[in-house]
């Protein structure tokens, strides 16, 4: 995990820090009573959270930034934003994608309190698939407005979970399956919340490849990889099939979804390591479910007795 903080009044050392810190960028028009700029960042591998506070208005113009850049407005406005063949304005409340990965955007912001959260554009295909055969055509987002206030809702809480519960402490934020499991949950709210490219109906070939022999593939490269990062592309490439077969296997013959059996295999690794260690030498709930990919120890808590009719707390102090 990384993190960053800046703090200052001067104009030229906020358009370097910008510059550094998202891609190439210009700012000018800012207004003379106040210019302090405060902007506090935490990442991971894969994605990047910034509050964003500007005392001042300001016009800029930014270079491609090659990710996908998320704006949820907390205060202010930010007004005249265009890239290519769009142009709108955001107020308090609203949830937008910047700009497509490849294009330069433009506008200005009227001291705005905001948060900026990026993420790698290939995490929408590791999560996602598209059409084109086994080998994954990149899945792009489409439109910038999310299809409806609810999808909006649910990206913002999404957001601020992946702050509160990984983000926020270091220890879980540097387990492995943490940051994978984090970054395709944000990736999976992405698309649910705006237009992509995405079809979500298999083709008649995959269909057709969405048979038993490759379900028993997928789930026994799952139980082998438990213990690693893993992306439905990855566990699709496994099977030997698309991700949109994959994905109709798993609903068509087990009624559940690729990521939902990964979920409960490390569940019953995490009941394992649970039952076998000693809290007299240190164990804990939260590390033992941290280390499984289980960043929230209430949600955790509340599958495991679902799974095994107990508290992890009772099965690591009784065995």
């Amino acid at each position: 995990m990384e993190t960053l903080t800046f703090d200052s009044d001067d104009l030229d050392r906020t358009e370097d820090f910008l510059s550094h810190a998202y891609a190439k960028m210009r700012i000018g028009g800012g207004t003379s009573d106040s210019s302090r700029a405060r902007i506090h960042r935490s990442a991971i591998d894969s994605v990047s959270v910034d509050e964003l506070d500007l005392d001042f208005d300001m016009s800029y113009t930014v270079t491609p930034l090659g990710r996908i850049c998320l704006c949820i407005v907390h205060e202010g406005t930010i007004e005249d934003h265009v890239y290519q063949g769009v142009s709108d304005s955001f107020g308090p409340g609203d949830v937008v994608s910047f700009a497509p990965p490849e294009l330069s955007y433009a506008g200005r912001v009227h001291a705005a309190r905001y948060n900026i959260t990026m993420l790698d554009p290939e995490l929408l295909t590791q999560v996602a698939g598209a059409t084109g055969g086994r080998r994954p055509e990149p899945v792009r987002l489409t439109g910038h407005r999310p299809h409806t206030p609810a999808a909006s809702d649910r990206l913002r809480s999404t957001i601020r979970y992946v702050q509160d519960h990984v983000l926020s402490d270091p220890a879980v934020a540097d387990q492995p399956l943490v940051a994978s499991t984090a970054a395709q949950h944000l990736a999976a709210t992405v698309l649910a919340t705006f237009p992509h490219t995405a079809s979500a109906d298999p083709a008649g070939s995959e269909r057709q490849d969405a048979h038993p022999a490759a379900l028993r593939r997928a789930l026994a490269y799952i139980d082998d990889h438990a213990d690693r990062p893993l992306t439905v592309a990855q566990i699709a490439e496994a099977a030997h099939v698309s991700v949109r077969a994959l994905q109709y296997a798993f609903r068509r013959h087990l009624d559940s979804t690729p990521l939902a059996y990964v979920r409960q295999a490390r569940l019953s690794h995490a009941h394992d390591e649970l039952t076998a260690a000693d809290p007299e030498d240190g164990a804990t709930v939260t590390d033992i479910a941290a280390r499984w990919g289980f960043y929230h120890p209430g949600r955790f808590a509340t599958l495991y007795r679902h799974s095994y009719d107990r508290s992890p707390r009772r099965t690591l102090h009784d065995g």
